[in-house]
């Protein structure tokens, strides 16, 4: 169990771009298709796993969306994100922006999120948005909290809107928090967020929820590395030996 779960995590990490994925961008801005091709380049060639914790840089990222299924119709309604080097959240450093959606969320996820019809209904389309999400994040390595939820949609809204796949490498961040708290059964963002005394600011806000999830990597860090960690090879190395 514990190698399926390292194979697992190595390949949230080994991202590898499709060379054929500009095809269907004919037609687009061809500065989009240049910067996503410069991606392309800089992804492949940079090592993560390598980098001391001290000096690795991270995008901490957060998206509300309408449900749960992008391939059953629910999309995103916000993206929020926040800059870390090492173990300090960058909190000048920041990204965020409602998404144009036409209908508008539900009555329960307006309560939930704050996200009105109005607002997304003024906000910018997904395409502009994600651009200006690529334009922030660069090459940097991102980091959600469930970060399933967040990999799925980003790859069918990256291939809806640009027609190219989603290939930035994500980090769950339960992936430090197993091996600092292994006792402990912290799941829920709230459940990690009490436990290490992190106050969230406006719960359901995509850039609150960063900020949170960006303390709780922080601390994480910070543990691992008073283990005696240095880099994320070597926490893998630790998981692979693991019975």
């Amino acid at each position: 169990m514990v190698m399926n779960q390292m194979f697992q995590l190595m390949k949230q990490l080994s991202g590898k771009w499709n060379s054929s994925s500009y095809a269907a961008m004919d037609g687009a801005d061809p500065q989009k298709i240049a910067y996503m091709r410069q991606l392309q380049r800089e992804l492949k060639n940079k090592d993560v796993l390598s980098i001391p914790f001290n000096q690795l840089k991270v995008v901490v990222f957060d998206v509300e969306t309408t449900g749960f299924f992008p391939y059953k119709g629910d999309s995103i309604l916000s993206i929020g994100a926040v800059r870390m080097l090492g173990d300090q959240v960058l909190e000048g450093e920041t990204f965020y922006s409602p998404i144009f959606h036409e209908e508008g969320p539900s009555q329960e996820i307006e309560k939930l999120t704050g996200i009105t019809r109005e607002i997304v209904q003024a906000a910018p389309p997904l395409s502009a948005v994600l651009r200006d999400f690529y334009q922030f994040t660069k090459t940097d390595t991102l980091v959600a909290h469930h970060a399933s939820h967040e990999k799925q949609f980003m790859q069918h809204a990256t291939w809806a809107s640009l027609k190219t796949n989603f290939q930035h490498r994500i980090i769950d961040t339960s992936f430090l928090t197993k091996i600092v708290e292994p006792e402990k059964r912290l799941v829920t963002l709230d459940e990690c967020c009490e436990h290490y005394g992190i106050e969230i600011d406006q719960r359901h806000h995509a850039l609150s929820d960063a900020i949170a999830t960006a303390r709780l990597w922080s601390e994480s860090v910070r543990a691992v590395q008073a283990m005696g960690f240095t880099n994320l090879k070597e926490v893998y190395t630790h998981i692979a030996t693991l019975k």
